[in-house]
């Protein structure tokens, strides 16, 4: 047999008659985090059942794959045959084409059984361009001990000020106990979903009717300040640098008294195999200002339109997000380790809401978050912890640096807020808005 035989039988699946076939390979790009990685060690089930196809995977962090995916779907590049993107893209890059619709995902797959609010994100027209693998809001996590030592009880859901109250009474320093955990790290997805969440709860908003930017005002002011100060004396060290994983961490090893971020990390942090404090872990909604904070996102397979291999592509999609595949992540790892926040049938699932005890609460932050009515005075945009425009990416990321930077001392409140001013300014005067 020659060498180029070998190679080709390789790429080479195998019929039931025993006739090579060859293998389409496809090439999916997903985020570095524990809902994707496993995954991705869940796959055999997929590619026995599918030998014509294989699976190539392209694991990056958060902010590297956000760059690279977009960069390569807005030029068509081919790269990828299936792409991990959040709510924010989807309907934005489905208006340009830059996705395929997910039409026709089998008999089983029960689109109808979407939670309503994530179906929605993810739709134009009333057509799904992408499948969410995991859905989530944001929520408390906090150490139950650690707040009864303060003297302390959590509401249901808590005000800002209980929380920062909370946060500096549970610090223990020279123990490594920090009251609280919150993302620093500068990214539109990173920093800036949280402090989005946190200044709309304070009536603050990104642009106001005529897509003016707002940082020069007083809301933005309070929230900023509020943030910087809490952390400075009840955060981390290094917070600046610290976004998902880097606080997941921290909570798992015990040196956090809260943390809020997204409730798909509830599943992590009362895991025993992979959390020192898993049961001490309690869980509240996320706080109140003059209105609630909000936070819906969904992470996501969709198609880039400029896949070679559409059909395959789809079939890979529709296991990977079907009922039978929290089926099968629950007889391996149990029902608490399920991917979250998109099926109704989940949360009615009696096995779920026994090894979830975070699952009602889960449920009611996402059915709360109200993508249209993000803060308490009229925008022109939607978005809880985004903002549904294309320019979002980079003005995001780069006044996330400017608070990121406010929050290592690199610079004050003010003057962060002043740069974050000019830059918005700048960007939308360019991008021609108002439009």
């Amino acid at each position: 047999m020659s060498m180029m035989w070998r190679a080709l039988m390789g790429a080479c699946a195998v019929t039931a008659m025993g006739a090579p076939v060859l293998a389409e390979t496809l090439t999916i790009a997903t985020v570095n985090n524990g809902d994707m990685i496993r995954m991705q060690r869940m796959t055999s089930s997929f590619t026995e059942a599918n030998p014509d196809i294989q699976l190539e995977w392209v694991t990056l962090e958060e902010n590297v794959l956000r760059q690279r995916v977009t960069t390569d779907i807005a030029t068509r590049g081919g790269q990828y045959d299936i792409v991990t993107v959040g709510n924010y893209e989807v309907p934005i890059w489905a208006a340009q084409d830059w996705l395929l619709p997910l039409e026709d995902m089998g008999e089983e797959y029960d689109a109808e059984d979407i939670l309503p609010p994530i179906a929605a994100g993810l739709s134009r027209d009333g057509q799904l361009f992408a499948a969410p693998f995991y859905g989530e809001s944001a929520m408390i996590m906090y150490r139950t001990d650690l707040m009864e030592a303060a003297g302390l009880e959590m509401p249901e859901r808590p005000t800002w000020d209980f929380v920062f109250d909370a946060a500096r009474k549970m610090t223990d320093r020279p123990n490594e106990i920090y009251g609280i955990c919150l993302r620093g790290k500068a990214g539109w997805g990173e920093n800036m979903a949280f402090l989005t969440s946190m200044a709309h709860s304070y009536g603050a908003a990104w642009f106001d009717a005529e897509w003016k930017p707002q940082f020069d005002g007083e809301a933005w002011n309070r929230a900023l300040s509020d943030y910087v100060a809490v952390m400075n004396e009840a955060g981390p060290p290094g917070a600046s640098s610290n976004g998902f994983n880097e606080n997941l961490a921290l909570f798992q090893t015990g040196k956090c008294g809260m943390w809020i971020d997204a409730t798909v990390a509830a599943s992590f942090v009362s895991n025993p195999d992979d959390s020192t404090v898993a049961d001490k872990v309690g869980y509240a909604l996320a706080p109140e200002g003059e209105k609630p904070a909000m936070w819906l996102w969904a992470w996501t397979l969709a198609i880039p339109s400029s896949t070679q291999s559409p059909d395959a592509a789809k079939k890979f999609v529709a296991w990977a997000t079907s009922k039978a595949y929290a089926e099968e992540i629950a007889a391996a790892d149990g029902w608490a380790n399920v991917p979250p926040g998109t099926r109704t049938s989940l949360y009615e699932n009696p096995e779920y809401q026994e090894a979830a005890p975070f699952a009602q609460t889960t449920l009611d932050s996402i059915m709360s978050a109200d993508l249209a009515n993000p803060t308490t005075v009229e925008v022109p945009y939607i978005g809880t912890q985004w903002v549904g425009i294309p320019e979002f990416q980079a003005i995001g990321t780069t006044v996330g640096q400017q608070f990121s930077a406010a929050l290592a001392g690199q610079a004050t409140v003010e003057q962060a807020l002043q740069m974050a001013q000019q830059i918005a300014e700048r960007e939308m005067t360019r991008a021609g808005y108002p439009k």
